[in-house]
């Protein structure tokens, strides 16, 4: 417990120090991934969302616009310097009355059951160890209502039969040997939602700098959650 504890603040306190530049550094790459996320999540008027792992709230505006004045936003992300960041592009957007945010380590998410019609995470679940993302997509199958869907885009491992660029090997050792430095790494995002008790229903493919991607809309498999 307390060497998580220790990761979590370190992790804290690495995205409070680069909240400001975060964008110029992330931005140019992540951004077309985020925007197919975001068009096979296909937020609707009235809906409740919720996003998880916001950071500098990129995606938070689209997703508020798309909710409209009857529908609301909420938001989860361990830094308090990129939630500053996100409330000021809300503020300045005008629509910092549809988003809530809350700074905070997930899991848990601080919301009842079948609170959302959606859950998305762009570029998150590869930030945490294989038992957080567990518990991560168990609280998010429990605050998701009855027809609900996830959006997930995410690092992931190299599409079977196809060898790994050189850049994807090396920015696995560099996770594995400097963490503190690279601190996500690729995952099988499809793989980790099937055993979570999601369906994938939509599955797209990219690549950053030859760093595979993938972009994915799940729902609820049938069964106990």
């Amino acid at each position: 417990m307390g060497t998580e504890r220790q990761d979590v603040e370190a992790a804290r306190a690495f995205y409070d120090r680069i909240s400001r530049v975060y964008d110029a550094i992330s931005d140019a790459s992540e951004h077309a991934s985020r925007e197919r996320g975001l068009e096979l999540l296909a937020p609707a008027e009235g809906e409740q969302i919720l996003e998880v792992g916001f950071g500098t709230g990129q995606a938070l505006v689209p997703l508020a616009r798309a909710v409209g004045s009857a529908g609301g936003v909420s938001g989860i992300d361990l830094s308090e310097g990129m939630a500053m960041v996100a409330r000021r592009r809300l503020e300045d957007a005008g629509l910092g009355d549809r988003v809530e945010l809350r700074v905070g380590a997930a899991p848990p998410l601080p919301w009842p059951d079948s609170r959302f019609d959606a859950v998305s995470m762009s570029f998150t679940l590869e930030l945490l160890p294989d038992d957080v993302i567990r518990e991560l997509l168990a609280e998010t199958r429990r605050v998701l209502r009855p027809g609900g869907r996830l959006g997930v885009v995410s690092m992931a491992v190299s599409p079977r039969g196809k060898p790994e660029s050189v850049l994807t090997h090396t920015y696995k050792w560099l996770h594995r040997h400097f963490p503190h430095i690279v601190d996500c790494r690729p995952i099988d995002a499809s793989a980790g939602i099937r055993a979570a008790g999601f369906d994938p229903r939509q599955v797209i493919e990219m690549s950053i700098w030859t760093l595979p991607v993938v972009a994915l809309l799940a729902v609820p498999a049938p069964g106990p959650s």
